[in-house]
């Protein structure tokens, strides 16, 4: 057997992700090193598992500057939907898990959301600074649809006239359309869609579980006629990979409604930097050594920048292009003209429930 009739076998077909790698939090771990030698290995049950999980909180101040949000809100650690470069695979290691297979198999569904979020909202001096839904992990992940965790956190907002600003690359969004376009009608809900590729090929090994690019952008064209604003994330640029594909979404996302859009360029922080190594060498094995070089190109030799102000766009001769490329399709699609700002004058504080007995 060849070298690539080794990869095609050991394959995980419908995951990102092609290795668990190991945590740094967890002092022991197994390990294969000799595979030959152990009569009885139990392989990974591939199949996703749902984990119940309490909190004490819900709702976490984001203190980032480049992401365009102050509070997020996430029903869901771990993600199905299986992005290979997703930045979020890092926190699946404080819950004792691997960032790789066990970030899109291993699920931990916070029940108890919804209740937190009320009791966040009912905070003294809470000011209606807008929330978002999610700044880690997809809300509309394929757990939305048994839990129904995000439908109640809109529920929740509408109620109580609190602003949401939401990033998804799931139609599953559509099914809380009713929720939505009430919210909307307050001006209290903005929507970004994530759509990386237009090339199903691409999308099917970048984004395993994903919606197509085609149902990504009937969202932005069902929610834009349904009266909300909506924007769409070009995001991440891989360089060498999707880059050149900049022009058409944003083209294809304005034709569909949008009046806003933004990108990142791919950051391979901590763990994710051997994670997504190991699947571009699986993947591309062609390109592996330009798409590699290109993005250390654009992070100051590295595959990952962590200051503030240049993790997410990059620097370089390659990340500028890519930034006057962005520029000139959103002034040639008419994107980006105006601020959206959402209402927080109506926010209303949740009262507390008097007990009877």
């Amino acid at each position: 057997m060849n070298v690539a009739e080794e990869n095609f076998d050991d394959y995980k077909y419908g995951r990102g992700a092609q290795l668990n790698t190991a945590n740094k939090f967890l002092k022991n771990s197994l390990a294969k090193e000799h595979p030959e030698g152990i009569d009885d290995w139990e392989e990974a049950n591939h199949k996703t598992t749902y984990i119940m999980g309490s909190s004490k909180t819900i709702a976490n101040k984001v203190d980032s500057p480049d992401v365009g949000m102050w509070y997020s809100v996430n029903p869901y650690q771990g993600c199905e939907h299986g992005c290979i470069y997703c930045y979020a695979r890092n926190s699946h290691e404080y819950w004792g898990f691997s960032a790789g297979l066990d970030f899109e198999q291993k699920i931990i569904v916070k029940q108890d959301a919804p209740a937190l979020f009320k009791k966040f909202l009912a905070k003294k001096g809470w000011d209606a600074t807008p929330i978002s839904l999610s700044g880690n992990t997809d809300c509309y992940q394929p757990a939305e649809r048994k839990f129904k965790l995000t439908r109640q956190l809109l529920e929740i907002a509408l109620a109580h006239k609190q602003p949401i600003g939401m990033i998804t690359k799931n139609s599953l969004i559509l099914r809380d359309l009713d929720i939505l376009q009430e919210m909307a009608k307050y001006n209290l809900v903005r929507v970004f869609v994530s759509i990386t590729s237009l090339d199903e090929k691409l999308r099917q090994k970048l984004e395993p579980r994903t919606t197509t690019a085609k149902q990504r952008l009937k969202i932005l064209n069902d929610l834009s006629k349904a009266g909300l604003p909506t924007g769409v994330m070009t995001a991440p640029l891989i360089p060498g990979l999707n880059d050149y594909e900049m022009p058409a979404i944003l083209k294809q996302a304005a034709n569909n409604g949008t009046k806003s859009a933004g990108y990142t360029v791919v950051r391979l922080n901590g763990v994710i930097n051997k994670i997504f190594e190991d699947w571009l060498r699986k993947n591309f094995p062609d390109r592996f050594d330009k798409v590699w070089h290109q993005i250390q190109d654009c992070h100051n030799g590295n595959v990952n920048d962590s200051r503030f102000g240049t993790r997410m766009r990059g620097e370089g001769n390659f990340a500028e292009m890519i930034r006057d490329t962005f520029k000139l399709h959103c002034r040639l699609n008419k994107l980006n003209l105006e601020e959206v700002e959402l209402n927080r004058s109506l926010f209303k504080v949740p009262q507390a429930q008097i007990s009877m007995f």
